[in-house]
């Protein structure tokens, strides 16, 4: 007796259809699962053995072989188990056969046959989609997750007895009405405002370039300035998020085992905040069981790193090529996995170890030596990835005692919405959205200069020894500039606003 039930599993943050082939023949009692799974489906044969029984259906005392197909792909999880059982009852005759054809079947399986939520549901419901599957049932527990997907049935199950009822057609399931339109409403009332912050305009507006272009910012300055306070306001000024944007992001946190249980999509923007003790494998992602990293959770979002110093220097050079292509490549023996990773970087330092160089109000007790030394850390390959560099003095108390509020964050991003726009149908059709992403060629092409534009960039290359990536870095962000005004040429304002955000190129602080 042979049954084919089908499933899903996952290479990275996208699906791939898995076939459970099960065959049932006489000989001497045995259950012998292949397909190169890895431990969790190996023991998935006494769950499902037990499932079965505590469900008030018959396990079969015959010699019983499950396959997963394609049997050189690894596969990994508890996924399987539900296909699995449904694989043996549709072998054994309880199930009928041509009430699977059409379905793809996810979740793990209790002991006594309650159906588990697993991970990674989202992108396996959407491969399922584009295989043109009209049904796919999964737990109870993750069917809002699989909602999301428009034009497939997701049907939710609580129990293995409950699927098996309803596939033979004795009582019915219901398919979860998706509610797409209503996820990603405005909700700014609880996010962190632009309004609360004293003082710092100059800051702000580089955040505000940043967030508008998609660049990468370091902030140096005092304890206390207000670093981290600005860099945590950073999302609330990000482009609105797209209903694509937040399926992408929500795949990568269902693949990661993060998505919330009480949410079906990532409605905001992420902002991941990783201490300066994490790992390079943490940040990046991998592991023996490949996971996506910080960087990957940060994806179209903010990947913020305070005291940038501090972190391991391998730990920071393995963000070099991340930043710099947008995706991460992680090689195994069955499979090489790839997670994007399209973040904006905020990093935060302190200008020396002690922390108050340059300062006006406190005096630093470093050395010429240490001052050099500790942003001397920084690689400079990695300092060329970053696009922005911004002083953050000290707030004075004039400006904390100002009851005049400051521009609200909402304000903010409709210039940075409206500069989006802009670049949008700029780089349509070139699978670019923003101008930090612009390649050479790109910059060749859209940040043109006049004479007197030419003449300020290349008193700057020479004074302040630029690198050939540092030079396209300054154009890069002087195109966004022109953006946020609605300017269609870079004129000499914008280059030299741009030329100020690269305060390390002027040596302040070695």
């Amino acid at each position: 007796m042979l049954s084919k039930v089908n499933t899903c599993g996952l290479l990275g943050i996208d699906g791939y259809m898995v076939s459970v082939e099960t065959y049932i023949s006489n000989g001497l009692p045995a259950f012998e699962i292949v397909g190169l799974g890895d431990m969790a489906v190996k023991e998935a044969k006494e769950r499902v053995r037990a499932a079965i029984k505590n469900s008030g259906f018959e396990f079969p005392s015959r010699r019983i072989t499950i396959n997963l197909a394609p049997a050189d792909l690894k596969k990994e999880g508890t996924s399987y188990d539900l296909p699995m059982a449904a694989g043996i009852l549709a072998a054994t005759g309880i199930i009928p056969e041509p009430s699977l054809l059409n379905s793809v079947l996810l979740g793990e399986l209790s002991l006594d046959g309650t159906v588990r939520p697993v991970y990674g549901v989202l992108p396996k419901t959407i491969t399922a989609k584009e295989k043109g599957f009209e049904f796919v049932y999964t737990p109870y527990e993750n069917a809002k997750e699989a909602s999301v997907v428009k034009g497939i049935k997701v049907i939710p199950v609580k129990k293995l007895s409950e699927l098996v009822l309803h596939l033979k057609g004795e009582i019915n399931l219901p398919a979860v009405e998706s509610q797409n339109d209503l996820l990603l409403c405005d909700d700014d009332e609880n996010q962190p405002d632009f309004a609360d912050v004293k003082g710092q305009e100059h800051v702000k507006r580089a955040l505000e370039v940043a967030a508008a272009g998609g660049h990468n910012l370091l902030m140096i300055g005092s304890p206390g300035s207000g670093k981290t306070m600005l860099a945590r306001r950073m999302p609330s000024i990000l482009p609105d998020l797209t209903f694509e944007e937040a399926v992408e992001i929500t795949k990568i946190y269902s693949v990661a085992g993060l998505l919330p249980s009480d949410s079906s999509l990532i409605t905001k923007r992420p902002f991941r905040a990783p201490h300066h003790t994490i790992s390079p494998v943490s940040l990046v992602g991998g592991g023996r069981i490949p996971r996506p990293g910080e960087v990957s959770l940060a994806h179209l979002g903010v990947l913020f790193l305070d005291e940038l110093p501090e972190f391991g220097k391998n730990t920071l050079e393995v963000l070099r090529q991340p930043l710099e292509d947008g995706i991460v490549h992680i090689s195994r023996i069955n499979a090489s996995i790839t997670y994007p990773c399209k973040t904006t970087l905020i990093a935060a330092a302190n200008p020396c170890r002690c922390g108050f160089y340059l300062d006006e109000t406190r005096e630093c007790t470093c050395t010429p030596q240490e001052v050099k030394s500790y942003l001397g850390k920084l690689s400079g390959p990695l300092l060329d990835r970053i696009d922005i560099q911004v002083d953050v003095p000290t707030v004075k108390y004039s400006d904390l005692a100002d009851e005049t509020k400051s521009e609200p964050s909402k304000e903010i991003r409709k210039r940075v919405n409206n500069a989006r726009e802009i670049q949008r149908k700029r780089f349509a059709n070139t699978g670019i959205y923003c101008n930090a992403q612009m390649t050479s060629a790109m910059v060749r092409k859209h940040c043109r200069l006049g004479k007197e534009e030419s003449e300020l960039l290349r008193q700057a290359f020479s004074s302040l020894g630029l690198t050939a990536r540092s030079h396209d870095k300054i154009l890069k962000v002087a195109r966004t500039i022109a953006d946020l005004e609605g300017a269609e040429n870079i004129r000499t304002v914008h280059i030299s606003e741009a030329i100020q955000y690269r305060i390390l190129d002027r040596n302040l602080y070695v």
